[in-house]
């Protein structure tokens, strides 16, 4: 499938600051970020915990822990995908157990993603809260999922593709809509 650029959604700055918005929205909702973990979803999705970590700590003081999660082996299309899917490491150093999760990721689109991130997370414990925040909500549910902390909001076409690129996997931070073509 080849991907022709149409715009540009958001550049570095509207990033940053769609993830400091999030980041306070966030401790606002929580009171206290004592219990409060962001765990993102392998790659993107881990690159932005990590950044709404730092964002968290500039206004709490406090900088919540941080994991990053492989959902490849929960998705429900891995035949699909490839004969041999990459599989890259969990990284949660922390107990999950009866604390108050923020999923992370970069694009809510169908929300198969997020249903495979959480029969994942399960595995690892009983949290007390599961919360979902996205850079971007595009649309198209597939599933009753919503997210609860939104950077923007992205109406698109079902022959659109939503690309975020960020400078720790792609040398620069912008979104892109893109349109699929022949």
């Amino acid at each position: 499938m080849k991907l022709k650029e149409k715009s540009k959604i958001l550049d570095k700055d509207l990033i940053e600051k769609a993830l400091k918005r999030m980041a306070h929205e966030i401790i606002e909702n929580t009171k206290t970020t004592d219990d409060t973990v962001l765990i993102g979803i392998k790659n993107r999705g881990a690159y932005i915990a990590e950044r709404l970590a730092d964002h968290m700590k500039a206004v709490s003081g406090h900088r919540p822990p941080v994991g990053a999660l492989d959902i490849t082996l929960y998705r429900d299309d891995l035949t699909q995908v490839s004969e041999q899917p990459v599989v890259h490491a969990t990284e949660i150093t922390f107990d999950v157990e009866n604390k108050r999760i923020v999923l992370v990721d970069d694009v809510l689109f169908t929300g198969r993603t997020i249903r495979c991130a959480l029969d994942a997370l399960i595995d690892f414990g009983r949290p007390k809260l599961i919360q979902l925040a996205v850079l971007v909500d595009r649309g198209h549910r597939e599933l009753p999922i919503r997210a609860d902390y939104v950077g923007k909001n992205i109406p698109t076409a079902a022959n659109e593709v939503v690309e975020v690129r960020l400078s720790e996997s792609d040398g620069k931070d912008e979104v892109v809509l893109c349109e699929k073509v022949d």
